[in-house]
């Protein structure tokens, strides 16, 4: 709120303020590369150094996030959920968190609301070594699950097998399966319930940032890990009512356009990113919004069971 650094956290934590360098603009003039790392990278010494951020916002830019109510996405082996506020908000309880996003400057406030899961994507990696038949890739597991319908018959997967969740206030609820019926269930049910479960864990932090007053109406990624998934894609725009694009792009395509409008060899983002290509739109199906948010609803009840 107050535009500065946060000094009293610094003298709790009895930290010299001096060794925090001078703030400047995130699209700027940083430094530039030593001699000595120019000795170690092969890059050219004097090489000017501009820009910055931390991973999720750099994502957020390479997709080009940059407008409240814009969101970007990744699901690896953890998933996020990364969003735009236009005004200074957080979440009490500090289940997501909020950080000044790469366009934030002391006139404009464009924070990142960034929200993690643990448990995402290798949970799907999980159940490919352990319960889907051997050497099956994940689009042939996909295939087992073409005749499964949405909600897996009653079955529930909580993800949340990869630690502790920020989201549920660091609780450690570990993975569980929820209701299976030995004489109805198969491994197809296992592997739509598995996935469904990691897009039902996006939309219930999802809610959490709706609170906050991010309304989350479409989700940008990069065509990558679970998001090259049909199923996984389909599930949370039926659910969330948002629609996805997906583009051609990647973090370090992001750092480079960064670092371009940084030095000047770009006039803004919308001129770095006009050769930003987009590969797939999926639209909510609406026909059968009401059977995804069923099936979230039997899911929340089943991890409420849990966290109480």
């Amino acid at each position: 709120k107050e535009k500065k650094t946060a000094n009293f956290l610094l003298d709790f934590y009895g930290i010299d303020k001096s060794l925090v360098p001078d703030v400047v603009p995130t699209f700027s003039i940083q430094s530039t590369v030593s001699a000595q790392s120019a000795a170690e990278t092969g890059l050219k010494e004097g090489t000017p150094i501009s820009y910055r951020a931390g991973d999720q916002p750099n994502n957020a830019l390479s997709l080009n996030v940059f407008n409240p109510g814009e969101i970007a996405s990744t699901a690896g082996t953890s998933g996020v959920v990364y969003g735009v506020l236009g005004n200074v908000g957080y979440d009490k309880k500090s289940r997501v968190n909020t950080f000044a996003h790469v366009n934030y400057t002391e006139e404009q406030d464009r924070l990142g609301v960034l929200l993690c899961i643990n448990g995402t994507g290798i949970l799907n990696a999980w159940i490919r070594r352990n319960i889907a038949p051997e050497g099956i890739s994940y689009s042939e597991m996909n295939e087992l699950t073409a005749n499964i319908p949405i909600g897996s018959e009653g079955l529930s997967v909580i993800p949340f097998g990869n630690g502790a969740e920020r989201v549920l206030e660091n609780k450690e609820t570990g993975c569980s399966i929820h209701g299976i019926n030995f004489n109805k269930h198969n491994k197809g049910h296992i592997i739509r319930a598995a996935q469904e479960g990691i897009v039902f864990s996006f939309c219930y932090g999802m809610e959490i940032m709706g609170k906050m007053g991010m309304d989350i109406r479409k989700i940008h990624a990069g065509k990558a890990n679970m998001f090259l998934s049909p199923l996984f894609r389909d599930t949370l725009a039926g659910v969330s009512g948002a629609t996805i694009e997906l583009y051609e792009t990647d973090g370090s395509v992001g750092a480079a356009k960064g670092a371009g409008m940084g030095c000047g060899f770009y006039k803004d983002n919308n001129e770095a990113f006009a050769s930003l290509e987009k590969l797939a739109v999926i639209e909510p199906d609406e026909t059968h919004r009401q059977e995804y948010l069923s099936a979230y609803a039997q899911w929340k009840e089943n991890l409420n069971k849990i966290i109480k």
